[in-house]
């Protein structure tokens, strides 16, 4: 079988570029206001709390926008992706803000091979990342190593329940994909990208992979982490379900029918014991 790695970094390092050019990251932005945050740390800050002096390290970081964010806030930042033309678009951005953030090419479950283990006050992951990997529980472990005690994850995801939902069904909510973990990946052949984009790709499988939410939680557990925030939203930062979703003010889609009905992103928290 051909390595998920491989067959999804070819989609990442093909996409990578046209994402730096897309107005929905809002490179401009950033250039233009200091203080400018990306859309998925803006919309944690309440929950996120002071990170000013921390140590941070952002996993599968793409090209850096959230990580950068975080560095305006004043956490000393590291971004990690296992896509080289991510990490290269993720270094220009910085140089060209004139940010501090060190950006690391490697696989997520080498990260602690790779960064000093034992090191981070904040291990930071964004939407849309857990669905790359094939084990939750290799990630937790790799998150607990990085960790110092006292230190703390937090992630803000799209929730399983929305990755099991059939995107494409108009008329109703169908669970269509599965919640839990599998041993074999979800197998998509989807042209284009989830942001706004003129660009041609070729590199258009992914390989792919839900985690239950009780999957997510007993993996950090097992690795020594005590839970301490979870959020569920209502909302998701692109329209994940076209056609049946509206636009907030606060950039947020959310169902314009039925909208208690299901929970479409989280955020987590879990602090690593023994601090």
């Amino acid at each position: 079988m051909t390595d998920y790695r491989t067959v999804n970094q070819a989609n990442w390092d093909e996409r990578a570029p046209a994402h730096a050019a897309s107005p929905d990251y809002a490179l401009a932005e950033f250039g233009a206001d200091p203080a400018f945050l990306s859309h998925v740390v803006r919309f944690d800050l309440p929950r996120l709390g002071d990170v000013r002096g921390l140590r941070g390290v952002h996993l599968q970081c793409h090209i850096g926008t959230d990580t950068i964010s975080l560095s305006r806030l004043g956490a000393r930042m590291t971004g990690l992706d296992f896509s080289p033309a991510s990490v290269a678009e993720a270094r220009k951005l910085a140089e060209r803000l004139g940010d501090p953030t060190e950006f690391v090419e490697s696989d997520v479950y080498a990260a602690a091979d790779v960064l000093p283990a034992e090191s981070f006050d904040l291990v930071f992951t964004g939407i849309g990342a857990l669905l790359w990997l094939p084990s939750v529980d290799r990630w937790a472990a790799v998150v607990a190593r990085l960790l110092k005690p006292g230190g703390r994850l937090f992630i803000r995801e799209g929730h399983p329940v929305l990755w099991s939902l059939d995107d494409a069904a108009k008329d109703e909510l169908s669970i269509r994909y599965p919640y839990f973990e599998t041993a074999e990946p979800l197998v998509f052949v989807e042209e284009g990208t989830y942001v706004a984009s003129d660009a041609v790709f070729t590199e258009n499988e992914t390989h792919s992979w839900n985690h239950g939410l009780g999957e997510i939680v007993t993996a950090l557990l097992a690795h020594g982490l005590r839970l301490t925030m979870l959020v569920e939203h209502d909302s998701v930062p692109w329209e994940g379900l076209p056609g049946r979703m509206a636009r907030g003010d606060d950039g947020e889609w959310r169902l314009t029918e039925g909208r208690a009905r299901v929970p479409l992103t989280y955020t987590l928290q879990a602090v690593k014991m023994g601090g």
